[in-house]
């Protein structure tokens, strides 16, 4: 996700790895997986990742699983 896409960085939050797992209500080693296998972007600072907010909110709507009726 690139500055310009998003708006100017000074405008990006940025939410750590316990946060994501908090609002997605999942294990912090989830969060890892996901962003070592690039389902969801990060960077790193220093020792620890830091996610985009609008990346998590942009992933569970992609990976929203509707049920369709008959």
């Amino acid at each position: 996700m690139a500055a310009s896409e998003s708006g100017p960085l000074n405008e990006v939050r940025f939410r750590t790895v316990a946060e994501v797992a908090a609002l997605m209500r999942v294990s912090k080693m989830t969060v890892y997986r996901l962003v070592h296998s690039g389902h969801l972007p990060a960077i790193r600072v220093g020792r620890s990742f830091r996610v985009p907010e609008q990346a998590v909110h942009e992933y569970l709507r992609e990976s929203y699983v509707g049920v369709e009726s008959a």
